[in-house]
């Protein structure tokens, strides 16, 4: 037979070379969480030093919620003689108290929303309240003199025309008034 192996192509191979390519495995569970290497020096202190201080202002706590269990049960009989005067005057305080809170969450709440109002305000216009308020009144001020003005010509040429009118009837109508009123005397 025939060589065939210039009629068709050479398949190449490749090559991988394992120790030029990094391997990565998966290493599940706490390992993968936890640090390669060990704790340093400083956190090892700082473990050391707050577990004791830990532990004991957990066992004060656990004291703290004991001894308030024992004093519940045994002011509860007291509480429960003189809760005709101990319920209402509870009652009053629960409320000054809320009356106070509530009071003070409307007055962040104003003060916060008159806040807002003025940095938004400031923002829009570019400039303080104060001085965007004094330029609108001068504006304003400079536009009532020009108008006053306007109307002051109006009226003088209204006066003006309405004397002429006057005049130039009592100069038409006042020859035979004159007569008759120098006729009468």
């Amino acid at each position: 037979m025939a060589d065939r192996g210039g009629d068709r192509p050479q398949a190449h191979q490749i090559q991988i070379h394992p120790h030029t390519q990094p391997q990565h495995r998966y290493e599940g569970g706490m390992k993968s969480m936890l640090p390669h290497k060990g704790p340093s020096t400083g956190q090892i202190l700082a473990i050391v030093t707050l577990l004791p201080i830990g532990g004991s202002l957990l066992g004060l706590a656990g004291l703290t919620l004991a001894g308030t269990l024992i004093g519940l049960a045994l002011a509860t009989p007291v509480f429960l003689i003189c809760s005709p005067v101990l319920v209402p005057a509870a009652i009053l305080l629960v409320g000054a108290v809320t009356g106070f809170l509530t009071s003070g969450a409307f007055g962040l709440t104003g003060l916060s929303s008159f806040s807002w109002l003025f940095n938004s305000f400031r923002q829009a216009t570019g400039m303080e309240p104060t001085e965007y308020a004094r330029r609108r009144l001068q504006e304003g001020i400079v536009q009532v003199g020009e108008k006053t003005k306007q109307v002051g010509e109006m009226v003088g040429d209204k006066t003006k025309q309405t004397g002429e009118a006057i005049k130039s009837k009592a100069q038409e109508g006042g020859g035979a008034q004159g007569r008759e009123a120098a006729g009468r005397t």
